[in-house]
């Protein structure tokens, strides 16, 4: 088991950092896939192998060696004590991350659709705020919230751009990726980098699906740029919004060209899922085994 459980640690943390760099090199739904299926399972595998290292820690697991000894079957402890240690250590602090984020989201989304309750039937939804801010609120039925400053900052073409970027978040359910790559960073910090790709590619997905609408990525990244440009001059802002992420990159990529499809880069990211899945398997028979000799 030692070998295969620190293998699936390895390739977790190869996952986290080689894959959201790779996925620039797709179209932004097809990264959005790549980079959230990645760290979920990046982040199951590693949990499991922690799982796996803490459970040789059980009380009884020495008075199981020493039986086995006693009997003629030479069985060592598969994990120093100290690693066993520090995996139940990680395990509790990746679970109250978890909570911490579960709790945070669950706030942050009462808070929007309390923001929207009181409006009239419809999907869009006008805020009477002086924060220039547009959000999309995930639910049945999905609604968007804008500010009124977001209206009165925008032209008419404008406002289309800003409606169309938040449906798009709705359609897709972005929430959900993001809510994946995010509980995966809780779990393990160590894919912060993939929980931070899914949430700018999120966003270029919706610059793309709105730019598809309006027929024009220029007038999406003149959107955006106003926009931005609006919310700065405001002393704060919400903590959600049309504006609110990397602005200049996604700017950038929608005066570029689109890039051409990397299909190695989703070949990568099967094989290093691949190699997750067996060597966690493999830690897991592993551990079976060594518990069903010390047992007997």
């Amino acid at each position: 088991m030692t070998i295969s459980v620190y293998v699936a640690l390895a390739l977790s943390l190869l996952a986290a950092v080689l894959v959201p760099r790779l996925a620039t090199r797709l179209a932004p739904g097809t990264a959005v896939r790549t980079v959230g299926w990645t760290v979920g399972l990046s982040a199951l595998a590693s949990t499991w192998a922690l799982a796996l290292l803490a459970a040789t820690l059980v009380q009884e697991a020495p008075l199981l060696i020493e039986k086995a000894q006693r009997h003629g079957v030479l069985v060592s402890d598969p994990v120093p004590g100290l690693m066993a240690v520090a995996a139940v250590v990680l395990l509790v602090a990746g679970v109250w991350r978890l909570g911490v984020m579960l709790s945070r989201h669950r706030s942050l989304h009462r808070e929007l659709r309390a923001l929207s309750a009181a409006a009239p039937p419809g999907e869009l939804v006008v805020s009477d705020s002086e924060l220039p801010y547009a959000v999309a609120v995930p639910g049945r039925p999905g609604r968007i919230v804008v500010a009124s400053a977001m209206l009165r900052l925008l032209d008419a073409d404008e406002r289309r751009v800003v409606y169309a970027h938040e449906r798009a978040h709705l359609i897709h359910s972005h929430h959900r990726w993001c809510a994946v790559a995010e509980a995966a960073a809780a779990l393990n910090p160590l894919l912060g980098p993939g929980r931070d790709a899914v949430a700018f590619l999120v966003e270029r997905w919706a610059d793309e699906d709105a730019a598809q609408q309006v027929g024009s990525r220029g007038l999406v990244a003149q959107s955006l740029t106003r926009a931005a440009l609006g919310a700065a001059e405001a002393q704060r802002c919400a903590r959600l919004g049309f504006h609110q992420l990397a602005v200049t990159q996604r700017v950038l990529a929608l005066r570029a060209h689109p890039a051409p499809q990397c299909i190695g880069v989703i070949a990568v990211a099967v094989l290093l899922a691949a190699g997750l899945a067996v060597f966690a398997g493999d830690a897991t028979f592993d551990f079976l085994r060594w518990h069903d000799a010390v047992a007997s």
